[in-house]
This record gives C-alpha cells, sequence and structure tokens, in this order.
C-alpha cells in the first residue's frame, strides 16, 4: 500500500463540544444568557444533534428525513438539515441558528488528534500519498491550512464537492484517481463501520479508529505506521 485516505471528522479532527460551540455563537451575537439557559441550550443541542461532526440526532423530525439523507451531497441542504435540527431547540435570537452553523465552520472550532500531525507527516516524509475523503457540506481545506496540515495532503474528495458520499464507491474512487493510485494499493483510515468501510468494495484495506473525543484518544493512529511503508522502498 502506497496510499492512505483519511476521514475528517472523528479521525483527524474532532469539532468542539456542544457547550462550546454554543457559547462562541453567543459572543458572536452579543447575547448574553444565564449560566443556567446556557447549559439548558446546549443540552437540548446535544440530543437533536444540532452540531454537525458532535452527537448523532437522538431522532430526526420527519420534515427533515429527506434533506437529512442528502445533506452530505450539497452545501444548501449541509446547512439547511443542521440549522434545521438546531430549530428544535427555542433559542433567544433567531441570528443563533446561522451564526451556530457558521460556527462549526471555522478552523477555531476544530482540534486536531494529538497524533495527527505526527503520523501524517511520517507518512509523507516515506513518500506515501494521502487524500482526505470527507461527508460534508463545506470546504474543510480552510481547517489543514490554519492547523499547519495542508502541506500534508495531496487531495481532497469532499462530497458535496461531488454530489455523493459515503459509503458510495465513487467518493473513494475519486481520491484514488486524484492520487493516481489503484484502490488495492491505498488504506482507508475512518471512524465509521458503514460510510469508510465503504472502500473496501473498491479493494481498499480499511482501518477504524473510535471517534472519541480529543483528550481521550491520544495516539490511536498510529497503528497505520505500521501497516504503510515507505513508498519508496515497497515491493
Amino acid at each position: 500500500m502506497t496510499g492512505a485516505l483519511f476521514d475528517f471528522s472523528g479521525t483527524l479532527f474532532r469539532v468542539e463540544s456542544t457547550e462550546s460551540w454554543l457559547r462562541a455563537a453567543l459572543e458572536r451575537t452579543g447575547t448574553a444568557l444565564p449560566e443556567a439557559e446556557v447549559l439548558g441550550y446546549a443540552r437540548g443541542l446535544e440530543d437533536t444533534g444540532a452540531l454537525p461532526g458532535g452527537a448523532a440526532p437522538l431522532s430526526v423530525p420527519p420534515h427533515l428525513e429527506e434533506v437529512w439523507r442528502a445533506r452530505d451531497r450539497d452545501a444548501g441542504l449541509h446547512r439547511a438539515a443542521y440549522t434545521g435540527l438546531a430549530r428544535q431547540v427555542p433559542l433567544p435570537r433567531p441570528e443563533l441558528y446561522d451564526a451556530l452553523y457558521d460556527r462549526h465552520k471555522e478552523p477555531a472550532a476544530w482540534r486536531p488528534y494529538p497524533d495527527a500531525p505526527e503520523v501524517l507527516g511520517e507518512l509523507h516524509r516515506r513518500g506515501v500519498r494521502i487524500a482526505v475523503v470527507s461527508n460534508i457540506g463545506w470546504d474543510l481545506r480552510p481547517v489543514f491550512r490554519a492547523h499547519g496540515l495542508d502541506g500534508l495532503v495531496d487531495a481532497y474528495a469532499l462530497s458535496y464537492e461531488h454530489g455523493v458520499q459515503k459509503p458510495d464507491p465513487r467518493l473513494f474512487q475519486t481520491a484514488c484517481d486524484a492520487l493516481g493510485l489503484d484502490p488495492g494499493d491505498a488504506l482507508m483510515v475512518g471512524d465509521d463501520r458503514r460510510a469508510d468501510a465503504g472502500a473496501a468494495a473498491l479493494g481498499c484495506r480499511v482501518h477504524l479508529v473510535d471517534h472519541l473525543p480529543v483528550d481521550r484518544r491520544p495516539d490511536a493512529l498510529r497503528a497505520i505506521l505500521d501497516l504503510l511503508p515507505d513508498a519508496a522502498t515497497a515491493p
């Protein structure tokens, strides 16, 4: 294997907590609330799954089911899905819903897992080609740039840019084509057994990690260094 495909959220990066996300939007809109109300709204947003990259919704309202299924294939649908979930919580100002959605796209809302820079850097040093394959409704490249990791990624295959989402094999094939690799020469690293394991249909090897908070998963990515040799010396 001479190429590595990585999922974004829950694999290389983790979004901030729902409480932190809400506090940032409150500050952005100049909204001051008692602490008890902040915590209550955060719990409600957590339960509805309104934070992209955060907890999954406990349930999706019937009027959002169709847009929810297609959310990662179109930027407008992605915004509609997540702001729709957030609107299940009666926040005190209507502008907060868009402020919340905009906040989650900011580099400051994301933290790389502790071993992500090390692992990406080592693979790059070995000559392993790297692509990010993500179900997402917005351009995550600025997140990688802000955290100094963009120079380690050779290609991005983002679902909303291609109108297909994992586990559709076409998105993984797009990434392999961008790297100039046969899928059989690539390892897909992700945290979702359904979405990321779809790469196996193309012949990619799949390695899964747990979607945990950053401080609870310090070194899960390091295991892939044993799976991917120096591309220059690989048989």
